[in-house]
């Protein structure tokens, strides 16, 4: 073939294969559903110079020059484990130095893919930038770990992701299917309010017991703490109440919080309450219109695990 007839081929088929890569791309469409919307929450505070363009959180290993870098990437089910790891900047040292958010230099949420297995953990930091932190993860499969933080350094609150293995027998599990109320250790939390992506809308949760408001005691500076995640790829939202915690006083039985889905689809609701003295865990799987998955006719709705009595103890699902 002729030099000038090789380079037409070549130049046709690069113009192909980017214009597939379009298509694709156009096809799948963005994390957010317009131009003109606002940019999701990221880490529960103001997401800054971030732009639509930039993934939603917990996607990413690595993130504005840090790294998480997972030191322990299997475990297995059902037994008492030791997670280590460590926030790297971009020269590779570890990262020493945090602001501290919602009373932790770290917030460390673990979650399976399929959303049935959720723990909000809060890990201990060695001198040289160590983190570690028991867990207990009930089942076998693919496991996301999110480092919820901010580096004194670089004052933009980051939330990074990575896979962990957790090995024995696994049987794959469908999304939770609740309503919009679930029960833990005897107390029934009710959701109302929507979520719509690329928008601003609020959530609220009550907590009653034998049909009576719950008083809330102050957990991490607030009334409650909430985490979203996206099935399917598990991308992070993680907002805070509107009300902040003060002292030691208790609220009344309800916490609202405002949150904003980067696109459509289902998202598993994490609500950490504290009441009695312990720390609990509801939660809920509800579609980007606002409403909760309808209860499966089989079970229960308010059918949920308990979690830990300790604040600083694992808890969750």
């Amino acid at each position: 073939m002729k030099p000038a007839v090789k380079i037409a081929a070549f130049a046709a088929a690069v113009a192909a294969t980017f214009g597939t890569a379009f298509a694709v791309g156009d096809a799948v469409g963005p994390v957010s559903s317009g131009p003109d919307e606002k940019p999701a929450a990221h880490g529960g505070h103001t997401p800054g110079a971030r732009t639509e363009a930039d993934p939603p959180g917990g996607l990413q290993v690595s993130e504005g020059g840090y790294t998480l870098d997972l030191e322990t990437g299997r475990v297995s089910a059902g037994a008492k484990s030791v997670l280590r790891f460590t926030v790297r900047d971009a020269d590779g040292r570890p990262v020493t130095e945090y602001r501290r958010e919602h009373e932790k230099e770290l917030h460390l949420i673990v979650a399976s893919r399929d959303l049935t297995a959720y723990r909000h953990l809060h890990p201990v930091r060695a001198a040289d930038g160590t983190w570690s932190v028991g867990a207990d993860l009930p089942a076998a499969g693919s496991y996301r770990v999110f480092a919820d933080f901010t580096p004194a350094a670089g004052g933009r609150n980051l939330t990074l992701g990575t896979d962990l293995a957790v090995t024995g027998r696994y049987a794959p599990a469908p999304l939770p299917e609740t309503g919009a109320r679930a029960t833990v250790d005897g107390y029934t939390v009710r959701l109302t309010g929507s979520l719509a992506p690329g928008s601003d809308s609020e959530l609220a949760f009550e907590v009653t017991r034998d049909g009576r408001p719950v008083r809330l005691q102050p957990y991490l500076g607030a009334y409650g703490h909430l985490v979203a995640l996206r099935s399917g790829d598990l991308a992070y939202l993680h907002v805070h109440p509107h009300e902040k915690a003060h002292g030691t006083a208790a609220s009344g039985p309800k916490v609202a919080f405002t949150a904003a889905a980067p696109s459509d689809g289902a998202y598993r609701l994490f609500l950490d309450f504290k009441a009695d003295g312990a720390v609990r865990t509801a939660a809920f799987t509800v579609r980007t219109d606002g409403t909760a998955a309808p209860a499966p006719a089989t079970k229960h709705a308010e059918d949920s695990e308990h979690t830990k009595d300790a604040e600083d103890a694992p808890h969750g699902h």
